[in-house]
């Protein structure tokens, strides 16, 4: 059973970014052909430079007894696609986060300047020297 301890690990991670996505609607839960086509990519992209780092002697697949030890091709545990799918996932987690981050802070900066732009006069006209002629 500890052999699934990595998968496992990978799993609970994953949904606690489900959740997140979820919750903010981050991904998945706002674009979710773009989001799958966005992980399947990134995670082939990933897989590509694994084999050319696998086939070039770079990369070495480690003994863990925390891992299933299947393998999907030389030094390619079945592990590292999942990883990969993970990982992919997260950045764009991320990034949809910093995203929704940047749109708070300038609608937040447009209603702090509407706010102050219509900081004028009882009789509805400006004070000199706010952009105004006086």
């Amino acid at each position: 059973m500890i052999g699934l301890a990595y998968l496992g690990a990978l799993a609970v991670s994953a949904a606690g970014m489900v959740i997140l996505d979820w919750r903010y609607r981050l991904t998945f839960f706002r674009r979710p052909g773009f989001s799958a086509l966005a992980v399947l990519g990134m995670t082939l992209f990933f897989l590509a430079w694994d084999v050319v780092g696998i086939s070039t002697g770079i990369f070495l697949r480690g003994e863990t007894e925390f891992m299933t030890g299947i393998d999907l091709g030389p030094e390619l545990p079945l592990e590292e696609p999942v990883f990969l799918a993970f990982l992919s996932y997260l950045t764009l987690n991320v990034a949809g986060l910093l995203n929704r981050a940047g749109r708070a802070d300038r609608r937040d900066s447009e209603e702090r300047a509407d706010r102050s732009g219509r900081a004028g006069r009882a009789d509805g006209t400006h004070r000199a020297g706010q952009g105004d002629a006086a």
